[in-house]
């Protein structure tokens, strides 16, 4: 049996320890390890950007990361976008709900981790520098128009707004409240 390797890093805010392979990609560890299946693999090769996540703030792809590459590290996934586990959409999500920025929703995680620390940069971008930033994630669906006017939507409400609890969130609370 392969060697295995201790590494300890935090996703979401939650701190994980395991001793995994050294040729286990992250997005493999992210999806089958820690059972987060918001990150999508594509591609497999780092271009569509299906598989981006935050690491140390920074958008990475973690299909053509390692895991132990991480090791240390503090990760974002889509699923950490939501308000401290409580169900409430982060702005950006709520943007792209309300401007039909997603239709199959297979690349909008990748997309929406993407244009996270593009929009702590550049809080009020032009059109062009929202297709700039989210050159490098493939969409089959939209044709990025709804995504470009999620994004836009989101800076001119600059967080006024406080995050809107999803109703499938809503709908399952309320379900395990009968239980």
């Amino acid at each position: 049996m392969a060697e295995k390797i201790d590494i300890s890093l935090t996703v979401n805010g939650e701190k994980y320890e395991r001793s995994i392979p050294p040729n286990l990609l992250l997005s493999d560890f992210i999806r089958q390890e820690l059972n987060l299946t918001g990150t999508h693999v594509g591609c497999e090769h780092g271009v569509c950007g299906a598989c981006t996540i935050l690491m140390g703030g920074d958008a990475v792809r973690s299909c053509i990361l390692f895991a132990v590459q991480a090791d240390g590290h503090e990760l974002l996934t889509v699923e950490g976008l939501t308000q401290n586990g409580t169900g409430l959409l982060h702005p950006l999500q709520t943007a792209f709900r309300e401007a039909h920025g997603l239709q199959c929703g297979f690349c909008t995680p990748g997309i929406l981790l993407t244009l996270i620390p593009f929009l702590e940069e550049n809080s009020n971008p032009s059109e062009q520098e929202i297709r700039e930033a989210i050159s490098g994630n493939l969409c089959r669906c939209t044709g990025y128009q709804n995504i470009v006017k999620a994004v836009i939507l989101y800076s001119t409400q600059k967080h006024k707004d406080k995050p809107q609890r999803h109703r499938d969130t809503e709908k399952r609370n309320e379900s395990r409240r009968k239980e």
